[in-house]
């Protein structure tokens, strides 16, 4: 299985790359896992609507490069839905059953993900009603996938 991470801005803080590093370790016994960054687009302090609009409109042409329309696509999303670790699991295993072999999550910047990349994906994920850093929210998904193949798998994960 391949596991795609598609997000928007680069990781600066340290201790979220070795997060990511030791996450990406772990999964390598089950999928073969990929993290694309696409620059965010520069934007003023207080940006209006028609600059965060544009802002949106040229984040999501990169995503949409950096994605292949044969994958089973996640956006990540406030107003996305809401599943427990172990729907999740099944999401993958119902997901591999009916053939997908690759599953691409996208994770946008500061203003999220554009309308037209939201209605490319198969399922519009969300992790909580709160906000996260979208840096952080990388750790956050690298975890509850590995979670979701340590269910998969039979095996225990936390004690």
């Amino acid at each position: 299985m391949n596991i795609n991470i598609v997000a928007v801005g680069k990781i600066k803080e340290k201790y979220l790359k070795e997060a990511i590093e030791e996450y990406s370790k772990r999964l390598s016994r089950f999928c073969k896992l990929k993290i694309t960054e696409v620059p965010d687009e520069p934007m003023s302090d207080r940006p209006n609507d028609a600059e965060k609009a544009a802002v949106l409109k040229k984040e999501a042409e990169k995503i949409t490069s950096a994605i292949s329309t044969t994958d089973v696509l996640v956006t990540l999303c406030v107003e996305g839905k809401q599943l427990s670790s172990e729907k999740f699991a099944d999401f993958f295993a119902n997901g591999t059953v009916s053939g997908a072999s690759t599953f691409t999550f996208v994770i946008g910047g500061s203003l999220g993900l554009s309308d037209e990349i939201k209605a490319k994906s198969k399922l519009r994920l969300s992790f909580s009603e709160m906000t996260f850093p979208h840096q952080l929210m990388r750790v956050i998904l690298l975890e509850q996938v590995y979670r979701a193949f340590k269910i998969n798998s039979n095996e225990n994960y936390h004690k």
